[in-house]
């Protein structure tokens, strides 16, 4: 499989050096827009050819894929020109940047036949796999609530806010794990720079079930945290990311609220339950590593990818709808 790569800023060198560590895949092309980048690509990778222009990508019949590793307000136009020139696309997310161009872009991949995943990395990280078969095994009983925190003094995005840069990493691992969709949500923010762009904003996801998710996320925090906890009936979950080796622990822990009667009606009466902490062993392999495989079999072998375009759209369907709620100052957003 022939792969070009548009966009060696931060992640494009990581696919890069995930395509060429496998033998059936080979590397024909890089592009950027600065000249310093592709110099850094041909120093590193002398065989790898570099161009400055996408259309160089899309008109090169030999190109069979390519990824997609540009800023979010770029990706729709360059993954609907890939498609258009009959390529497979591996884009990074937020796969665009509303709906609509989500929309037609599903669409002409299905029209042309293509492939069109979307890399939400974490779900192909050790951590999420052992979450998930726990989830499933049923063993932490009906999720209660889903509590993100991702949160850093990190670099404020030009383009897009807080939210469309650091919830889709926790949205999409809510959907992976949570196959009922909310069915509204609200959403705060604040903007502490010129752009108007919000650096601080928290969502909340309502679903008709008793399940409530929240996201806190920031650009301004004096600290690195990436914590999800996962609260079940039986059991609840804390994974967290910055953690070494420990990422993921099981704590055996839950509470029970009785039945009144008409002696305590007046009273709530909690039991509670604490048990034992079960730490999983993770894989350790790169996650980066099993997008590339997933992608790579899906167009190869035809393979249903675990992060496929159809969740690509369900996050920014959330992702847009909280920006309406921000801009509601908090209002309620139905999503279904």
């Amino acid at each position: 499989m022939n792969v070009a790569i548009i966009g060696f800023g931060y992640w494009g060198p990581n696919l890069l050096r995930n395509f060429l560590q496998r033998s059936d895949c080979e590397v024909k092309l890089v592009c950027d827009l600065r000249p310093e980048r592709l110099k850094m690509a041909k120093t590193n990778y002398p065989a790898v050819c570099t161009v400055n222009s996408p259309d160089d990508v899309f008109k090169d019949k030999m190109i069979d894929a390519v990824c997609i590793a540009t800023p979010a307000y770029t990706h729709y136009e360059l993954a609907k020109k890939a498609l258009q020139n009959g390529k497979h696309v591996l884009i990074e997310k937020p796969m665009t940047s509303t709906t609509a161009e989500a929309d037609t872009l599903i669409n002409l991949a299905l029209r042309k036949k293509k492939v069109l995943l979307v890399d939400h990395t974490f779900l192909y990280t050790g951590a999420v796999k052992a979450i998930k078969l726990i989830v499933e095994s049923g063993t932490i009983g009906k999720i209660k609530y889903f509590d993100s925190t991702r949160i850093n003094l990190g670099l404020f995005q030009p383009d897009i806010n807080v939210l469309w840069d650091l919830a889709p990493h926790d949205i999409s691992i809510l959907n992976y794990l949570v196959k009922e969709k909310p069915v509204s949500l609200n959403a705060t923010g604040i903007s502490h720079n010129h752009t108007g762009l919000e650096n601080i904003a928290y969502l909340t996801l309502n679903y008709k079930s008793s399940l409530i998710a929240h996201f806190s996320c920031s650009w301004t925090s004096p600290v690195k945290i990436r914590k999800i906890l996962i609260g079940g009936s039986n059991q609840m979950i804390l994974f967290d990311d910055v953690e070494p080796t420990e990422k993921v622990k099981v704590y055996d822990t839950s509470y029970d609220i009785k039945p009144h009667t008409d002696e305590t009606k007046r009273q709530l009466l909690v039991d509670y339950r604490v048990g034992d902490i079960y730490i999983p062993k993770l894989e350790k392999t790169e996650a980066l590593a099993g997008v590339v495989e997933d992608f790579v079999m899906a167009v190869t072998k035809g393979e249903k990818p675990l992060s496929d375009m159809h969740d690509g759209l369900e996050v920014v369907k959330i992702l847009e709808a909280a920006d309406k709620s921000i801009k509601s100052h908090g209002k309620e957003v139905k999503l279904l």
